[in-house]
């Protein structure tokens, strides 16, 4: 690693005050030092000190196939130099390939697919057509999720903290999630079998027109800590949703493109083909890019005209499309899940030497650790977790954290990331649990 030095250090403070001086104030960076990134390749990043660091964290899941990959990097190059822009008004080779791309690897007959620059703005187009496609006004989502940073995204979500300002929550209603760590109803799986997933039936019979438009949800919960459904729940919902006739949304802004480990997208480990597909993030390896991927029948529901000025750009549809090819050609989707696999082995190891680990969930290469000051009680232990997330930064390793309660550390690395760098990780984990002083 390399040293700091004075002129590094004083130069990434001076751009950590213009943040402070230009930027909203909500705009929130980890670490009490913020770390200002340089640059990346693959599984690492370098701050402007010089300092390099293991990111097991990937931008918020974003990075699939690791920081400024060649064999997308270089295919977003050339098309930068043939056309970088033009609206939705005009075709484009890159905007069809991908489109044709998706249609291949989604589960089922979903086909059609409009493309947005973010997971909020997949989410709000995914909304809006079921509401067009079945004359109702209602969704139902699960507390604790996160769908993003609009007034429509922000009504989906079921964070106090996303929720301020006066949140507009008109038609949005949360059933119980399924967080058997901390079960709303006090249950115990599998004796409780799986009573939050018959909760949505009461709450469309209750808090909604008993017809509702959609039922969304993340495979994974992402912000809420990673929160894993037992393998019943997403079969038991899928047949209350289309009992009363609403259409069900995945939101796989967090778990698409092989993040779950042996299938492209997270709601396939359930079993269960969706109505609609959102994704983001993964898709194109840090361009910036949505997707709302549905059946033909749903897509032609969709009433008046609309156009994107960035959705589908294509420079970005390249990345997306190069993004899938790779995780394809170096069959990625298996080493998510063999990596994974070993990745979870040891973290519960961990968790038998650190009293601090409550549970360990998740799959593939999107793992959780939930923090807590006492196994008995489950007290969330917050600071303990930015405390541990200090010291794996100063180690040279990158976590991110989630949670309602900021008690979870979140870990997912590039899905093509190596054994040797699941050991490492493991091994600056174990050094950051064993040097935490409270």
């Amino acid at each position: 690693m390399t040293p700091r030095t004075e002129t590094a250090t004083s130069q990434s403070e001076d751009l950590v005050r213009k943040h402070r001086e230009y930027l909203w104030p909500c705009v929130v960076n980890y670490y009490q030092r913020p770390l200002v990134a340089a640059r990346g390749s693959m599984q690492y990043l370098w701050d402007l000190e010089g300092r390099r660091y293991l990111d097991f964290f990937g931008g918020v899941l974003t990075i699939s196939v690791g920081h400024a990959n060649p064999k997308v990097a270089g295919r977003v190059q050339q098309q930068v130099g043939k056309l970088a822009h033009c609206s939705t008004l005009y075709p484009t080779e890159a905007i069809i390939a991908l489109a044709e791309k998706l249609a291949e690897i989604t589960p089922g007959a979903l086909q059609k697919s409009f493309f947005t620059s973010s997971g909020t703005e997949a989410n709000e187009a995914a909304i809006l057509l079921a509401r067009m496609a079945t004359g109702s006004y209602d969704v139902v989502a699960l507390r604790q999720a996160y769908s993003g940073s609009s007034q429509l995204a922000k009504a989906v979500t079921a964070h106090a903290s996303y929720r301020k300002a006066g949140i507009i929550s008109v038609g949005i209603s949360h059933a119980l999630n399924p967080y058997c760590y901390r079960c709303p109803l006090g249950l115990t799986y599998p004796n409780c079998e799986v009573a939050c997933a018959k909760d949505v039936e009461n709450l469309i019979q209750t808090a909604t027109n008993g017809a509702p438009a959609a039922f969304i949800a993340e495979p994974i919960q992402g912000v809420g800590g990673f929160i894993t459904p037992p393998p019943e729940y997403f079969k038991i919902v899928f047949k209350i949703v289309k009992k009363y006739g609403a259409l069900f949304i995945s939101d796989e802004v967090q778990t698409g493109f092989g993040r779950t480990g042996k299938k492209w997208f997270g709601i396939e480990q359930w079993e269960v083909i969706p109505d609609m597909i959102t994704c983001a993030k993964g898709l194109a390896n840090g361009a910036p890019v949505g997707a709302t991927i549905t059946t033909a029948e749903l897509a032609n529901s969709y009433q008046g005209m609309v156009i994107s000025t960035f959705g589908g750009n294509p420079v970005t549809s390249v990345a997306a499309r190069a993004t899938i090819e790779v995780i394809e050609e170096e069959n990625l989707l298996e080493n998510a899940h063999t990596m994974g696999a070993h990745f979870r082995a040891g973290l519960e190891a961990l968790k038998e030497k650190h009293a601090l680990i409550g549970e360990v969930r998740g799959m593939g290469l999107m793992q959780a650790l939930e923090l807590v000051k006492d196994r008995g009680t489950k007290e969330p232990a917050p600071q303990e977790t930015v405390a541990v997330m200090e010291r794996a930064r100063e180690n040279g390793l990158l976590i991110g954290k989630g949670g309602l309660y900021g008690n979870v550390l979140r870990l997912a690395p590039m899905l093509n990331i190596s054994r040797a760098d699941v050991e490492e990780a493991l091994r600056l984990l174990d050094r950051s649990f064993s040097e935490l002083r409270m």
